[in-house]
């Protein structure tokens, strides 16, 4: 993808003697004015917004530009001296905070905890740590207002399915548990360096006023299970849960044909059927 550029990723890394990193997943963004685009879905106006791997800080400065604070989380210890650097007026003022800690660990709802909405997350996602990573944001539906979120192109279709679909599957039924999803325009390979084998999606997830199902152990089981076969019957996927007819007997309770497929059920189906469980 082209674009108005400033000194380039591939530029800034040439001056100090680095190469990305393939273990870190690195595909640094090329494009500001595709920066900008990101920044503005995911910052609102005002914001406290954590940054999930600021890497050079490209999504940094535009977030800056509209956000009250930014914390920027960053794992590679060589990248975090640069961006204390390039943006050192920020760090000074206070306005950005940049952390070295592993994204997948970092207390996210002790920072948030601690100033007033609106908060946010943003982010390039490594593609390597995705699925960790979504199940951490999953876990701050109460915490904040918007999560806004690169990631694979198939991933994004997967996040934003319907049922009865092919793409949808447990991960869509435990983000869109917590999270309305929305697809805001795909991020070509060519935007990074470097480039990856496969095109992005920008994903938007706003928490829902109240969450279509409570992530309980029922809940978890009952959706894993669903899908852990595809191609099985609900009766089948779900035996190894039936204790003395306990499934049949949630399943009547909940309206759930148990001879349908995982794949049809929408989120609250699973929610019904979790919480009828818990009953027997």
């Amino acid at each position: 993808m082209s674009g108005e550029t400033e000194e380039s990723a591939k530029d800034i890394l040439r001056r100090h003697g680095l190469r990305p990193k393939r273990h870190f997943g690195q595909n640094f963004l090329l494009d500001r004015r595709l920066a900008a685009r990101i920044a503005e879905h995911a910052a609102p106006e005002g914001a406290l917004v954590v940054e999930i791997g600021a890497g050079l800080g490209a999504l940094t400065k535009p977030l800056l530009e509209r956000a009250r604070t930014v914390v920027a989380l960053e794992r590679d210890r060589e990248l975090v001296p640069i961006l204390r650097q390039e943006f050192e007026a920020d760090v000074a003022s206070g306005r950005l905070i940049v952390v070295e800690a592993d994204a997948k660990r970092f207390d996210y709802s002790e920072t948030f905890a601690a100033v007033a909405p609106p908060r946010a997350l943003a982010g390039n996602l490594p593609y390597n740590l995705t699925g960790p990573l979504l199940e951490r944001i999953g876990g701050l539906a109460n915490v904040i207002e918007r999560a806004t979120v690169l990631v694979q192109l198939e991933v994004a279709d997967r996040l934003a399915a319907s049922p009865g679909t092919a793409a949808y599957g447990a991960l869509t039924v435990f983000v869109q548990a917590a999270f309305r999803v929305r697809r805001a325009f795909v991020v070509r390979s060519g935007a990074f360096h470097p480039a990856p084998e496969v095109d992005s999606a920008l994903v938007v997830l706003e928490p829902h006023a109240e969450p279509l199902a409570e992530e309980t152990p029922a809940f978890r089981a009952l959706v894993k299970g669903a899908f852990g076969q595809r191609r099985k019957t609900l009766r089948n996927a779900w035996s190894t849960l039936d204790s003395d007819g306990a499934v049949q007997a949630a399943a009547g309770r909940a309206g759930i044909d148990l001879s349908l497929r995982g794949e049809t059920l929408a989120v609250t189906d699973f929610a019904r059927m979790a919480l009828e469980m818990s009953k027997s």
